[in-house]
C-alpha cells in the first residue's frame, strides 16, 4: 500500500535558529505515524537564492538549476508540513521565497504548520501564511502546532523538549494531513 509522502519543511535560514530541533522533534512524531513516509526539507540546505526566475512560475519553465532542483524535491510530496518562525508578526522572508518559487507543484496538497516564536507561540506566523499557501492551491488543514516562548523549550545541550500537549497537537495535525491525503473510495 502506498503510503503518503510527507515533508517537513524547516523555514528559518538564520544562523542559531531553532527551526531545525523544533523539526527534528515533529519528524519523529511523524515518523512514529503509521501514514506516512517523511523527509526533511532545511531550506538552508536548499539555499534558494532570492526570487531570480524570469518567468512566472504559473509556467512552469523554470531556468535555473537550483529551481528545476526545487521543483523535484516538492513535486515529490503529498504533503508538507511548514515549521516557520513568528518575525514581526508575519513569517520569515526564507518562507515566502521558497512558496513563491513555484506553483503546480504546490496546487491541490495538503499543508500544516508547526508555529514558534515567543508570546504569540507563532501564530500571527500561521495567520500570515494562510492567505500565501490557499493562493497557491494549497489545501490547509484543520489545527496548527503553536509554540510560545520557544527559547524556554530548549535544554542545556540545545534539544529541544516539548511542552505538555504538543505531542497530541502535532499528532492531530498528522492525523488531519493523512486524512486530506488518504484515497477516496
Amino acid at each position: 500500500m502506498h503510503r503518503p509522502r510527507l515533508q517537513i519543511i524547516i523555514g528559518s535560514t538564520r544562523p542559531g535558529r531553532r527551526g531545525p530541533a523544533v523539526a527534528d522533534w515533529f519528524h519523529a512524531l511523524a515518523q512514529k505515524h503509521p501514514g506516512f513516509e517523511t523527509e526533511l526539507v532545511d531550506l538552508a540546505e536548499v539555499g534558494l537564492p532570492l526570487l531570480d526566475e524570469p518567468r512566472p512560475p504559473q509556467r512552469g519553465r523554470y531556468e535555473h538549476d537550483h529551481t528545476r532542483r526545487w521543483s523535484e524535491i516538492v513535486s515529490a510530496a503529498d504533503a508538507y508540513v511548514f515549521v516557520v518562525p513568528e518575525y514581526n508578526h508575519s513569517f520569515n522572508a526564507a518562507t515566502k521565497n521558497a512558496l513563491d518559487y513555484l506553483a503546480g507543484e504546490w496546487a491541490g496538497k495538503p499543508v500544516g504548520f508547526v508555529g514558534y516564536g515567543g508570546v504569540a507561540a507563532g501564530a500571527r506566523a500561521v495567520q500570515a501564511l494562510l492567505p500565501v499557501v490557499t493562493a497557491l492551491g494549497m489545501v490547509p488543514v484543520a489545527g496548527s502546532v503553536h509554540i510560545p516562548f520557544v527559547r524556554l523549550s530548549f535544554t542545556a545541550d540545545g534539544g529541544f523538549e516539548p511542552a505538555p500537549g504538543l505531542d497530541e497537537s502535532a499528532t492531530g495535525v498528522l492525523d488531519e494531513l493523512l486524512r486530506r491525503t488518504a484515497p477516496v473510495g
